[in-house]
């Protein structure tokens, strides 16, 4: 029986994980276990999913992206994302996630590893002997105790082996501009102010840095010229950080007293440079992550972000959607729907089909968190109905940018009258059009609060209704009559009226708004029929 047929989604596992990983898959969806596939099978078969999972060897390329007609997520069983065009699949609307904490470990312990047997000249020594050689005065190395650990990035892993590299009684020097000096005190690493002051002082030098334009040959001749005579450099990050010749030259001068490396410019490899004839450097097989525990790990946390992506759940490990704190997105979450239904309703307002200018405003205690979230939610209620292709919370930023809609975000921390308020205003040519809304009560509820310039109280249902009109007496009796002959009901309603000193040019009428939620949709017919009346000015029926 086919996933059709059984009306599960389908996920394809094209790379070995877990067994743990497929099982937790195989619960919520039909999946095909195939780990032989080469490129032009892929494309074959990938568009008759709707998630894939994958490790380092499957080349997710924008081509294969392009024949994914039915792919929603990826799930990449490991930390690097290299092997995915992460742009492509943004613009399809497909979340790309990772585990990014899986081997932090595993990569963790075998720099450390590498640096011990570095120091003591391990592997050379055992080939030496397994070779028939008894050279123990050759293969005298030296201690890590009291020396210099060098650390270039400090994020997740790096401090993990700044933990490590304590117990061994070294002293720790780091440079990452992006870690909080708070974050060295806590464990006890001087924070240096640039990559050169770290190569100046370290006896033990390793990198933690991701791959970038900006970080690629980062380890150059003009970085090995700062270091210290006789300095030992570890790489268990990427292959690109260092460049080979430049690295190969300072071997040969004496300037390096050695490497270890796990990850080279191209895998896999067997004829690099550094593979003969040079004593003083230990290599291995890109095993930074291969534990047994690591495997299990990466396996079991992508198939749980697929799980998510394809429920409906938080996708916290995604690659191309806002990574927002467990604290903020815990807090904020009530907001999300508001925002949307926002976006969708000052959209419906503005006049004019174009949109230039999106802005939004967060006042109160949401403005003290990461709200990015929130603002995708707007654009998603602006986008919705308005372009050809599907929108989510992947693809809208980018689509918005595409259409050369600008997005605003302002933040005050204080609110009147309520304790949170959420703007958005839209604008189109020379219209603007603001709603402003908020969550109440124990449950979170939607409010809107403010549509064309008026400014009422009403709880958000799924069918609303907007209108504007003569304030005159008689006009709500007017529409609920409408609305009884067409056998709708309404819910709740709510009526904004410009304040009486409200200053207006001579002979205007003064103008009210009315927001009213209906059990069922309302169609445009029904809206016409109302506007066409005496002292209405206009009305919009919208599905939130």
């Amino acid at each position: 029986m086919s996933a059709t047929e059984t009306g599960r989604a389908r996920v394809l596992v094209a790379e070995k994980i877990a067994d743990s990983g497929v099982e937790l898959l195989r619960e919520r969806f039909d999946v095909d276990v195939d780990e032989g596939l080469d490129r032009d099978q892929l494309l074959e078969r990938i568009g008759a999913y709707e998630g894939i999972v994958i490790r380092s060897a499957t080349q997710l390329t924008a081509d294969v992206i392009e024949r994914a007609e039915r792919l929603r997520v990826i799930g990449r069983a490991g930390i690097g994302v290299d092997n995915v065009d992460v742009a492509a699949a943004t613009k399809r609307g497909i979340v790309v996630a990772n585990a990014p904490q899986s081997n932090i470990v595993a990569a963790a312990e075998h720099t450390i590893a590498l640096m011990l047997a570095l120091a003591r000249n391990v592997p050379q020594a055992q080939a030496s002997l397994l070779a028939g050689r008894w050279e123990r005065s050759r293969f005298g190395g030296v201690e890590v105790y009291e020396k210099t650990l060098g650390i270039v990035g400090f994020g997740r892993i790096g401090q993990l082996v700044a933990q490590r590299a304590r117990a061994f009684g070294m002293t720790l020097i780091a440079f990452d501009p992006f870690i909080s000096a708070e974050r060295f005190r806590e464990l006890g690493v001087e924070r240096a102010e640039s990559s050169t002051e770290v190569y100046g002082r370290a006896d033990f030098l390793t990198l933690h840095l991701p791959k970038t334009p900006e970080t690629a040959g980062w380890l150059d001749a003009e970085a090995f010229a700062q270091m210290r005579d006789g300095v030992r450099v570890i790489n268990c990050a990427r292959g690109e950080l260092i460049d080979d010749g430049a690295l190969q030259a300072a071997l040969d001068s004496g300037k390096v007293a050695g490497a270890a490396l796990d990850v080279f410019p191209s895998e896999p490899i067997t004829d690099y440079p550094l593979f003969d004839n040079y004593d003083n450097v230990v290599v291995t097989p890109h095993l930074g992550a291969s534990t047994t525990e690591a495997q299990d790990r990466a396996g079991v946390q992508t198939a749980e972000q697929v799980v998510a992506a394809l429920t409906g759940g938080t996708v916290s490990t995604a690659v191309n959607i806002p990574a927002i704190a467990a604290e903020d997105r815990e807090a904020l979450g009530p907001f999300v729907p508001l925002c949307r239904q926002l976006g969708v309703i000052a959209m419906a307002l503005a006049e004019g089909s174009s949109v230039d200018r999106v802005e939004i405003e967060y006042l109160g205690r949401i403005a003290e968190r990461d709200t990015r979230l929130l603002s995708v939610a707007v654009l998603l209620g602006v986008l919705h109905g308005h372009t050809e292709e599907e929108v989510n919370e992947v693809n809208a930023p980018s689509i918005a940018d595409e259409r050369g809609i600008a997005v605003g975000e302002t933040k005050r921390t204080t609110a009147r009258d309520f304790t949170d308020l959420v703007r958005v205003t839209v604008a189109s040519g020379e219209q603007r059009q603001r709603v402003v809304g908020t969550t109440l009560g124990r449950n979170n509820r939607p409010h809107l609060l403010e549509a064309w310039g008026q400014r009422f109280n009403l709880q958000l249902e799924p069918h609303l209704v907007l209108l504007r009109y003569s304030d005159v007496p008689g006009m709500i009796g007017r529409v609920g009559n409408v609305f009884g002959a067409h056998e709708i009901n309404i819910s709740s309603a709510a009526v904004g009226r410009q304040p009486d000193g409200e200053t207006r040019p001579t002979g205007e009428v003064r103008l009210a708004a009315m927001a009213v939620t209906t059990d069922i949709a309302v169609s445009q017919d029904v809206i016409d029929e109302i506007v066409a009346s005496d002292g209405f000015v206009d009305g919009r029926s919208l599905s939130l």
